[in-house]
């Protein structure tokens, strides 16, 4: 697997059209592989997801990948210096159990709804429950718990801190949304929360394939991609 590092120019124009449509970011990120369309197979055979992190004055874009991408499609003012892209394989190999790591991820903490006027509707050919409709958790104690509940399913744990507390923080960024098109079901919006803290491995397995394939919902619009480094010292 691969990470680039794209450190962009915020007085781009195709930049600033991209930051203000979720689903014009995920065309330019999949321009990374020019070879295949832009929408979710391809996004997924890739297993791409991405970030934006808000640096001093402007942005830096993560992008991780199956394959190496070619970023030469970018127009030429889109970023401030050469694209950076490194191999993930020493991170994936330092992933065992036991392992504690500092970790950031922004995440799209939702629970399901199910519509009343759905509720009591026999279940779809299948045997498939009506699909419900996605909730955001505005609630920092309820974002924690989304998190903490993911580890279980992932192969972590969120440790306790000195305060007795989740060794995790939860802050909101900004609504991002994503303009419908021909074809859409209609326009998106996407509630993110940036996690920053510690986790502790328990299923180095499970845990990889969640850095691969990334965690939660929103994937093809910034969210799921966990970033890791080494614990920072008490």
């Amino acid at each position: 697997m691969y990470l680039s590092k794209l450190t962009v120019n915020v007085y781009s124009r195709d930049f600033r059209r991209d930051h203000a449509d979720l689903r014009q970011m995920h065309r330019t990120v999949m321009s990374g592989w020019p070879d295949l369309a832009d929408e979710g197979p391809a996004r997924q055979s890739q297993a791409v997801l991405w970030r934006l992190d808000t640096v001093h004055r402007g942005f830096v874009q993560y992008v991780q990948s199956n394959s190496k991408p070619d970023w030469s499609r970018l127009t030429a003012d889109y970023l401030t210096e050469p694209a950076q892209v490194r191999s993930l394989q020493p991170l994936l190999d330092a992933i065992t159990p036991g392992r504690r790591f500092a970790f950031r991820l922004v995440g799209n903490p939702t629970r399901s709804v199910i519509r009343p006027a759905t509720a009591t509707q026999s279940p779809v050919e299948g045997g498939k429950r009506p699909r419900g409709k996605r909730i955001a958790r505005h609630k920092p104690e309820e974002q924690i718990e989304w998190l903490i509940r993911k580890g279980n399913q992932h192969g972590f744990v969120v440790p306790t801190a000195h305060n007795g507390q989740p060794d995790v923080s939860p802050s909101p960024c900004l609504p991002q949304a994503g303009q419908a098109r021909p074809g859409d079901r209609g326009p998106i919006t996407v509630m993110p929360v940036r996690f920053e803290g510690h986790l502790i491995v328990t299923d180095a397995d499970a845990f990889r394939t969640a850095v691969r394939q990334g965690i939660g919902h929103g994937k093809a619009y910034g969210c799921g991609l966990i970033s890791l480094a080494p614990a920072r010292t008490p």
